[in-house]
């Protein structure tokens, strides 16, 4: 990315080059306003660039429009983000392919094609797994993308419409006049705006506290593996064994699925992260589901900090004090979801509601209730 020199003021400041927030930026610079991305790092540095790429999420009300979008995410934006249709689930455990079968049949009924995979049919379509799978389900929708890609896509993208990106220069404080956000603080200087978007993942409540508002959010360390290049698949997005990934374009499989890692943030982000057990175990379990590539080498991991809400779906709001400011934290999906999410806080942001679903259920207010130790509760302290 190219260093902007830092303005004196924009229409939107955004905080955080994610690929929700850089989602956001776009959306609004394609309705000509003047948007600034900042950033405690560089373009994707967390989450953004570090998942599975999935493009699945048929349990989010943005879900129509993640599906509507996708196939022409590499048009709108004008560069590749190696977005491929479909995606395939397998399943070792009678039980959860039951359960997969039962989230088929519920697409189905939304008008998503999802077809039943006997355990030959699925060792046909994903050549690496052998007898030992069961059965699975092919999505004729959703499919998976580059994160790295995708991110570089959205921020040059949002730079050749006039937007710019602060990288390496954080939001370190929000000012604020007559109830409405007036300015961001930075150590380069101030900037003024007339609507702030935060969508700084995990470190969003630390900013939003000073004005007053309470933005729950636990934060965890998410690991992937990547293994040697295996035999290409036609379908290279296959999910199992509670893993999520994707094959990549040169035969790489790169997977990840937990379990989290819970940690503490402060305004320096996450600590310094060594090589986590967790790789023996994410090895372990991709070995398991595709078999005929348990040769393979691993040959790097990384991580990326997510955010958590207490109930695991995503914030898309509009507050009410300060008024013009829009928050949006998506608790561990935000890369598939991003092209509808960003469509999402332009409405928010230009309109104050979202024109294309109903996201009620997203609001903050949910939380109003939460019980003060609910990190505790869960189980989620670091």
């Amino acid at each position: 990315m190219s260093e902007a020199d830092l303005p004196k003021g924009a229409a939107v400041v955004v905080i955080g080059a994610g690929v929700t927030g850089l989602s956001a930026a776009w959306w609004l610079a394609r309705d000509g306003f003047d948007v600034v991305v900042l950033d405690k790092g560089i373009v994707g540095w967390e989450a953004s660039g570090r998942n599975g790429g999935g493009a699945s999420h048929y349990q989010s009300p943005l879900f129509a429009e993640e599906q509507r979008l996708w196939p022409q995410m590499d048009d709108l934006l004008g560069y590749p983000t190696e977005y491929q249709r479909e995606r395939i689930i397998i399943q070792r455990d009678p039980d959860l392919l039951d359960h997969y079968r039962a989230v088929g049949r519920m697409c189905s009924a939304m008008g998503y094609r999802v077809d039943d995979l006997d355990s030959q049919q699925a060792q046909d379509m994903v050549p690496l797994t052998d007898q030992s799978c069961l059965g699975g389900i092919h999505l004729r929708f959703g499919g998976h993308a580059n994160p790295q890609r995708t991110v570089q896509a959205y921020a040059w993208a949002l730079q050749d419409l006039g937007g710019r990106i602060l990288q390496h220069c954080p939001a370190l404080s929000i000012e604020t006049a007559g109830g409405k956000v007036v300015a961001v603080d930075t150590p380069r200087g101030r900037i003024a705006c007339d609507a702030l978007v935060v969508a700084a993942g995990s470190q969003s409540g630390m900013l939003l506290a000073p004005l007053g508002v309470d933005f729950p959010l636990a934060s965890a360390r998410a690991e992937m593996i990547v293994t040697e290049p295996a035999p290409l698949m036609r379908i290279g997005g296959v999910d199992g064994n509670g893993l999520y990934g994707r094959q990549t374009l040169r035969g790489n499989l790169a997977f990840g699925g937990g379990p989290h890692e819970w940690i503490d943030m402060d305004e320096a982000g996450p600590k310094a992260r060594p090589t986590s057990p967790l790789i023996r175990n994410l090895a372990r379990r991709v070995a398991e589901m595709f078999p005929k590539a348990a040769h393979l080498n691993v040959i790097r991991s990384w991580a990326g900090v997510i955010e958590n809400t207490p109930d695991g779906r995503p914030i898309l709001d509009r507050l009410d004090h300060p008024a013009n400011v829009t928050v949006a934290t998506m608790s561990g999906v935000g890369f598939g979801l991003s092209p509808a999410s960003g469509h999402a806080v332009r409405d928010l942001v230009i309109d104050g509601a979202c024109s294309f679903a109903d996201i009620t259920k997203l609001g903050l207010a949910r939380f109003k209730n939460l019980e003060p130790d609910w990190r505790e509760q869960r189980g989620w302290a670091a």
